[in-house]
């Protein structure tokens, strides 16, 4: 009989009479200051071998972003185990096991820092319990270091492993009552740990979802209506299937509806499928298709129909109101200097390394599921509703995705592979091609900006109107498309408007890493810089006299909005230390004034990081831009979890958004203009600059780094190209304002 690694150990542990702590937490109250838990409902799963090596499931979905390292560390470091002793494995869909299972809006870090800590901190106290017992001692004169229990007095000592059959016969202890260790004391807290992925993957292990392999599996590919929502009409189906190594060709009817905009879409749109011996074939066949399609209403928008559109309603009176306070009209008559400006920035899509797939077996009326998503429940739940099926009869393991930034948050891909599954009654795996990837992607959506500030005679800001033209309906905003009433500079100017107008959508649209973030931080920094230039003052010295305002107390916001506490609410110390120190490294006071060459400042808050970020960046005479140096400061709260992963994860925000300003997605038709990396790039390795990084530990509970990282290198360049020029960069991608990336 054969035995898989991950078989053998859970046989291991058990048949040798260890440890296995199924602990539980319950609901508590949303987080609302330092040292109070996040609202969550955690569980950990820690299995003890009696040789005392520790095998603790990683709960989170894995797509780069280190939730198998980070998790794991907080148990592990409470439960006083080396982190050499620790084996980490990815549990397979089941949230009443445990707790919530995803990733994404950087999360999982403000989530987990306390119930994860408290999960180890219980299983130390049941294994010193077990030893006071043993020995009838006291179980407050016994300590714990290594994976052993020490009692000082007689000199006894136990490791783990040999106490493990007996603390699991004794009552779990309510998490809210274990102690934590002193911060003071921490051993793999704040210390850099290697990935536990990080060999296989150099090694070329096969552990991403594009690896997944099944006996006895077909290959899938699908080609898909070029028009959104669009139906086949008439194919060659017929000379397909006589292809060499097609066994079935299947047409996809699709669930998506042309609706003029969805809030989240991510049901199947339609399209072909043909399964075949391997993928090569499946491909092969695919190119020779003949398809005659119905593109639908869809067929009409077009990229400069949308701008034209957006114009138009800049000059309209705005449709929705998010947030207004003060007399906003009154007091752009009366300042001293109007400042206007209009921006825009495109569409882009999320270009995932690894393009989206899934692998799906149907058997016996039931479905089992090897998926990378980033929300495997959602997906689970939309699968069962496709399928008419339980969502009981769906097993979901969770596999390494090659990147997400937001991806992999809609399941399309899982869906589609479990409707072919079930239609062949085979294992099927599914992939998409890099060109499926960036023409059918939930698109980050553009948007346009219309802005007026103004300045009183000191050169302060007196008043800032926003009006967002976005897409959606009358009803819903399209996903990716929304702004919140918080909305930086909201609560910091005197007087203050910020409006939206919508025009319809039949596109896919969905969160891109930094969700609105992403486009809002580089209007709303490039406009204050703007405003900065204006009043003849240094914008450092501006945004920090900005945050220095009294903040506006919150009021007249939207139905759908709260009131930002806690963690949730800006708070301008934090804001003006990163400014402060991003300045102080970056030397930011003694920078040259030289022509074609400047420096440009920027700072954001959001998923409750705060990052300011300098970029220093020279422009040729064929306005050519070098990023020569980066200066990066973030402040994530009071630890670092794991140094060296967040080192990584923040210079991949800066290089992140610097791809982010090259990018765009056009529509002609109806139909996707971009296919590859060729016309919707990422930035090369020649082009990515040093990035120095530094961090402000600050009395607040850890945060994620996924997200607040990315935002500020968009203004902090377009600033810096402003400073080297004197032209502003008010459009993106950086082509349609007349420059490129060297």
């Amino acid at each position: 009989m054969r035995i898989d690694r991950r078989s053998f150990l859970q046989m291991s542990v058990l048949a040798g009479g260890g440890l296995a702590l199924n602990l539980y937490r319950s609901p508590l109250a949303k987080a609302q200051g330092p040292g109070k838990p996040p609202d969550l409902t955690p569980q950990a799963f820690i299995q003890i071998a009696p040789t005392g090596i520790v095998t603790i499931m990683a709960r989170a979905s894995e797509t780069g972003q280190g939730m198998r390292n980070m998790l794991p560390m907080l148990i592990a470091e409470e439960l006083d185990v080396d982190w050499k002793d620790v084996r980490v494995q990815q549990a397979d869909l089941d949230e009443k096991k445990y707790g919530p299972q995803f990733s994404g809006g950087s999360a999982n870090t403000p989530m987990g820092w306390d119930p994860m800590r408290r999960v180890g901190a219980a299983g130390r106290q049941l294994l010193i319990a077990a030893a006071a017992q043993t020995w009838s001692v006291p179980a407050a004169d016994c300590t714990t270091k290594s994976g052993r229990v020490l009692h000082a007095a007689s000199g006894r000592s136990a490791g783990y492993g040999e106490l493990a059959a007996k603390a699991a016969a004794l009552p779990a202890p309510a998490l809210s009552s274990v102690k934590l260790k002193d911060p003071k004391d921490y051993r793999i807290i704040g210390h850099s740990q290697t990935g536990v992925d990080t060999h296989t993957i150099i090694t070329g292990k096969p552990i991403f979802g594009i690896d997944m392999s099944l006996p006895g599996m077909l290959y899938a590919t699908i080609q898909k209506t070029p028009v959104f929502a669009g139906k086949m009409k008439t194919a060659n189906l017929d000379e397909i299937k006589t292809l060499p190594g097609v066994r079935h060709v299947l047409v996809i009817e699709g669930t998506i509806k042309p609706a003029a905009a969805t809030p989240w879409e991510a049901g199947m749109d339609s399209g072909i499928a043909i399964v075949a011996d391997t993928w090569w074939q499946a491909q092969q066949a695919r190119k020779q298709l003949k398809v005659e399609w119905d593109p639908g209403p869809a067929v009409a928008q077009t990229s400069e129909g949308f701008e034209k559109r957006a114009g138009e309603l800049l000059q309209a009176p705005p449709v929705t109101t998010i947030r207004k306070y003060g007399d906003v009209d009154a007091a752009l008559k009366s300042s001293a200097k109007i400042v206007e400006a209009t921006y825009q920035y495109p569409f882009i899509a999320h270009a995932t390394m690894e393009p989206q797939g899934c692998t799906a077996h149907w058997k016996d009326g039931k479905l089992e599921m090897w998926t990378s998503s980033t929300l495997p429940s959602d997906g689970r739940g939309l699968i069962a509703k496709t399928l008419a099926i339980k969502e009981s009869d769906i097993t979901t393991h969770m596999v390494r995705g090659g990147g997400s930034f937001g991806r992999r948050l809609q399941n399309d891909y899982a869906v589609e592979t479990a409707w072919i599954a079930k239609q062949i009654d085979v294992p099927v795996k599914l992939l998409w091609s890099r060109e499926d990837d960036i023409a059918h992607d939930p698109f980050r959506p553009g948007g346009t900006v219309g802005l007026k500030g103004g300045l009183d005679a000191q050169g302060k800001l007196t008043v800032w109107r926003h009006h967002l033209i976005t897409f959606g309906d009358d009803k819903h905003t399209a996903s990716g498309g929304e702004i919140g009433a918080d909305s930086y500079p909201s609560g910091f100017a005197p007087a203050y408007g910020l409006y939206t107008s919508a025009q319809p959508l039949m596109l896919r649209t969905g969160a891109l890493r930094a969700p609105g973030d992403n486009a809002y931080c580089w209007v709303a920094q490039s406009f204050i810089d703007e405003m900065t230039h204006a009043a003849g003052r240094d914008p450092l010295e501006f945004q920090l006299d900005l945050l220095s305002n009294k903040q506006v107390p919150w009021s007249g916001v939207g139905p759908d909005e709260h009131e930002p506490t806690g963690q949730d609410a800006l708070v301008p110390a934090r804001y003006k230390g990163v400014l402060q120190l991003v300045a102080e490294k970056s030397g930011w006071a003694k920078r040259a004034k030289e022509p074609g060459r400047g420096m440009g400042i920027a700072a954001w808050f959001c998923h409750l990081g705060y990052f300011a970020e300098v970029a220093d960046v020279s422009v040729d005479e064929s306005n050519k831009v070098t990023i020569h140096h980066v200066w990066a400061v973030g402040d994530v709260g009071s630890q670092i979890i794991n140094p060296r992963a967040a080192e990584s994860i923040s210079y991949g925000g800066v290089i992140d958004g610097l791809s982010e300003m090259v990018q765009e997605i056009t529509l002609s038709d109806g139909k996707v203009m971009q296919s590859n990396f060729h016309n919707h790039p990422l930035i090369r390795m020649k082009q990515v600059p040093p990035i120095d990084l530094y961090w402000i530990k600050t009395d607040y509970a850890p945060t994620g780094l996924g997200e607040p990282t990315l935002p500020p290198i968009l203004p902090a360049v377009g600033n810096a190209i402003f400073a080297a020029t004197g032209k502003r960069v008010r459009t993106l991608p950086l082509q349609k304002s007349g420059f490129s990336l060297a």
